[in-house]
């Protein structure tokens, strides 16, 4: 039972916000997984770090 209906506004405004949370999850998901390869195939070695310095 609801006591009052909500406001076109409101349904609006919710499903914007879950749709950036959504954009912000994607993201979150490319970065960590961006992270993960360049962890597992050595990228963060000194060597890779030859010239800078």
């Amino acid at each position: 039972m609801s006591f009052h209906d909500d406001h076109e506004l409101h349904k609006r405004r919710f499903g914007r916000n879950v749709g950036l949370a959504l954009v912000l999850l994607a993201f979150i998901g490319i970065v960590f997984g961006l992270t993960v390869v360049k962890v597992t195939q050595g990228g963060l070695e000194p060597s890779a770090f030859k010239g800078q310095g």
